[in-house]
């Protein structure tokens, strides 16, 4: 049996399994990749490229860097089940492996939602991405989009137009404004939107998306856009979670502010948490005090 399995490579899992290695407790880390969301990074046109200094890779890549000069124990498979046992926990993979663990550190991520359009998968994270508020800084005077009308939404919009010179916001569902920012939305001159319309494609070059297609009804429109933010919320992969501690509404797991489950031994990091700000180098401090909680109640 481990001391503590963490389940997920992202920022968070990185960070938390490097901790519990400082503090020497006998970790198995498992997930699919190493970095996580890093590994999608927005690919910027010429000229806004060098606004970029510092990626979230880059500072991801010293973690996943020591983990992999370490030699630390990593199964690359899905955590598909957790369930206590005597001592702890055991997690079975969707690979059909069991492993056994005294805590466990949950740090499995979001997923952003879909649109499921032409030109989606061709250009993600060229010109179509899925957090506005990372990028937010890098298009000062430039017309961008953003696709929903979620709370995720509403505020990416608000943020874009200290910055941009315009935005678009393809809101299908009008009444989802009616939100104490939806209608500082309407207040603001930098914002267009587009309610009761949908995105139809999303159209550029061999390199980078340059518009996108709306549809009211039957009638479509074509927007010249610099950057296209879709923001439908995220999917916490917390399914191997269910049944086993609280979640919230939008199936995040819920914790304190020492990153515990509701059930003694789990912790929670990352995006799936329901944590303020999906940003990098809050995933790295959340996955410490992470590591760090779990390795004050493995001293129990």
């Amino acid at each position: 049996m481990y001391d503590l399995i963490v389940l997920g490579g992202g920022p968070a899992g990185l960070t938390a399994t490097v901790y519990a290695i400082r503090k020497r407790l006998d970790v198995l880390l498992i997930s699919p990749d190493l970095g996580g969301k890093t590994n999608w990074r927005m690919r910027l046109p010429a000229g806004l490229d060098r606004l970029q200094v510092i990626s979230g890779e880059e500072v991801v890549a010293r973690f996943k860097s020591q983990i992999e000069n370490l030699d630390v124990p990593h199964k690359m498979e899905r955590a598909g089940h957790i369930e206590p046992i005597e001592g702890g926990y055991a997690v079975t993979t969707l690979e059909g492996r069991r492993y056994e663990a005294r805590a466990v550190i949950m740090a499995t991520g979001a997923t952003p939602q879909r649109l499921n359009i032409p030109g989606e998968s061709k250009y993600r994270m060229r010109g179509l991405a899925y957090s506005a508020v990372s990028y937010a800084p890098l298009f000062l005077d430039k017309d961008v989009a953003v696709i929903g009308d979620t709370e995720l939404a509403q505020r990416s919009a608000l943020e874009l137009a200290r910055v941009a010179q315009r935005v678009f916001m393809v809101a299908s569902e009008p009444a989802n404004l009616d939100t104490v920012m939806g209608h500082k939305l309407r207040t603001q001159a930098k914002i267009t939107l587009l309610e009761g319309c949908s995105i139809r494609e999303v159209k550029g070059d061999d390199t980078y998306a340059r518009s996108i297609v709306i549809c009211e009804g039957a009638d479509e429109r074509e927007i010249a856009v610099d950057a296209t933010f879709v923001e439908l919320d995220l999917e916490p992969a917390t399914q191997c979670a269910e049944g086993l501690v609280a979640l919230n509404e939008k199936k995040q797991i819920i914790i304190d502010g020492r990153n515990r489950a509701s059930l003694p031994g789990i912790f929670a990091a990352g995006d799936v948490p329901d944590v303020h700000a999906e940003q990098v180098l809050i995933c790295i401090g959340e996955g410490a005090k992470a590591a760090l909680s779990a390795y004050e109640y493995l001293l129990t």
